[in-house]
């Protein structure tokens, strides 16, 4: 496993996009090959390769934006190759602009033809080799779990459900209390066999036998029914140990808030706000925001004038969100909404929700109603990428209700942010846990290097429309 972005990723992530980066580079010699039965002396000249650096550039970006660098467990092979022609016309389309526009980027025309054919083949032949040993658990560590308690089930849920999260479980030790819902729901989801062990003993030599690379603690109470023995041989003898809740924050990008105690916030690792991850952000807004208004200012002014025309009432929409250590501010958005949306009682946006106007509704989906947020940036009562800021009224509510929940407010909120990209529009009290799971794992390991992953992230979610209501 390798430390990115502060998660742990599978180095086989990384190993199946630059081993692709490679296979894309002798493809393109490939077609110089074909089209000249021989490879040309200048094919490798810096002039010729850094034009192949900028198809291959433009190329991945496209196969990640249409998630051909994830992998799900219902994936099949047609919405594989669907998604695949769509990066490659779409990247294809965008460097014949590029080709129009300067001519001397351009490689030979019948070499890149010939690439585009047996770049085709080669993405699915990959693909292919990459499930067969995927869906047969040779690329992914072993993993025990150490008591069947309800963290355990989410642990085992999130596994199942995806594909290439780079573990499978291959053993679990239980209490026999817990036979029947084995037996019955857990076992038979397994995309592997399971050995279960109604016993916490012999822990070690278990493990050996099933060549097990790391053991998982999901024990619900630990007092008494620990075993600290067996547990301290296992780490002894070199047996990667881990908490059941640290795990489950890795695996997934969130902190399961239900489960940890204030203990495990207080004495874990992370939540450290450098002066320079701050100064770095705050750079990283004014520049964005400066030239989102900039170059966003004609879409202003068409939108402001369709918003009058669609229905009446103002142009902005002005309200009272909780930012930093609880500071109210005022938050500018489009309007996107009636003007008497909330003449009864505040209450959360909800999918197809009839409040909300014909411009409105196509501006929502287009993230275009957020565009003002950019001067909430300037002015510094939000950051670019944060916890979403919420109402008062709300905040009100929620902190009563969900543990931990203003410790969002410990940084500046953020037009997006790392809940924003990773759970659908909050509209419950519900949702609103979900994403607390995210903001204080965006919050544990903020830095630069995040933040920039999420703005690209952010970036495509807005092209493809997700999750917009």
């Amino acid at each position: 496993m390798i430390w990115l972005f502060h998660r742990y990723y599978p180095a086989r992530k990384l190993i199946f996009f630059f081993t692709e980066t490679i296979f894309i580079f002798l493809s393109i010699i490939l077609a110089f090959y074909i089209q000249y039965h021989y490879i040309p002396s200048f094919v490798f000249s810096s002039d010729t390769l850094s034009k192949i650096a900028l198809l291959i550039l433009v190329l991945q970006i496209w196969l990640y934006y249409f998630d051909l660098y994830s992998f799900r467990v219902d994936d099949s092979l047609f919405d594989v190759f669907l998604r695949l022609m769509q990066a490659i016309g779409v990247a294809t389309f965008l460097m014949g602009i590029l080709y129009l526009l300067f001519p001397p980027l351009m490689i030979s025309s019948w070499s890149f033809m010939i690439f585009l054919l047996l770049i085709i083949l080669m993405a699915v032949s990959w693909r292919l080799v990459y499930f067969f040993f995927l869906k047969r658990g040779f690329l992914s560590e072993k993993i025990a779990i150490l008591g069947f308690s309800d963290l355990a089930k989410e642990i085992f849920s999130e596994i199942t459900r995806q594909l290439d999260c780079g573990f499978i479980v291959n053993l679990i030790f239980a209490s026999p209390n817990d036979r029947d819902i084995l037996q019955q729901e857990i076992i038979p989801k397994s995309r592997n066999p399971i050995k279960v062990i109604y016993s916490y003993h012999d822990l070690y030599h278990q493990c050996r036998r099933e060549d097990i690379d790391k053991l998982v603690v999901c024990l619900e109470e630990r007092r008494g029914s620990l075993p600290v023995q067996e547990l301290l041989d296992c780490r002894m003898k070199g047996l990667d140990i881990v908490e059941g809740e640290t795990f489950y924050e890795h695996l997934t990008g969130k902190i399961i808030v239900e489960k940890i105690r204030p203990s495990w916030l207080i004495f874990h690792e992370g939540f450290r706000k450098p002066w320079h991850t701050l100064f770095f952000k705050r750079i990283i807004g004014i520049i964005l925001s400066s030239i989102g208004l900039t170059l966003s200012l004609p879409l202003i002014i068409l939108v402001a004038i369709l918003i009058k025309i669609d229905s009446p009432g103002p142009v902005l929409f002005v309200q009272e969100r909780v930012g930093k250590d609880g500071r109210v501010f005022k938050l500018y958005k489009f309007r996107s909404m009636k003007v008497d949306a909330e003449k009864d009682r505040p209450q959360w946006a909800a999918k197809n929700d009839p409040r909300v106007t014909r411009i409105g509704r196509i501006i929502r989906k287009l993230r275009i109603d957020e565009i003002p947020q950019m001067w909430n940036v300037l002015k510094g009562d939000m950051s670019f990428v944060g916890p979403r800021p919420e109402r008062p009224v709300f905040v009100k509510q929620l902190r009563q209700k969900i543990p931990f929940y203003d410790q969002r407010h410990t940084v500046q909120p953020g037009i997006t942010g790392w809940a924003q990209i990773c759970y659908p529009y909050g509209a419950s009290e519900k949702d609103a846990l979900e994403k607390l799971k995210y903001d204080l794992y965006y919050i544990k390991y903020m830095s630069t290097m995040f933040d920039i992953y999420i703005i690209f992230k952010t970036i495509k979610i807005i092209l493809f429309g997700e999750g917009a209501r």
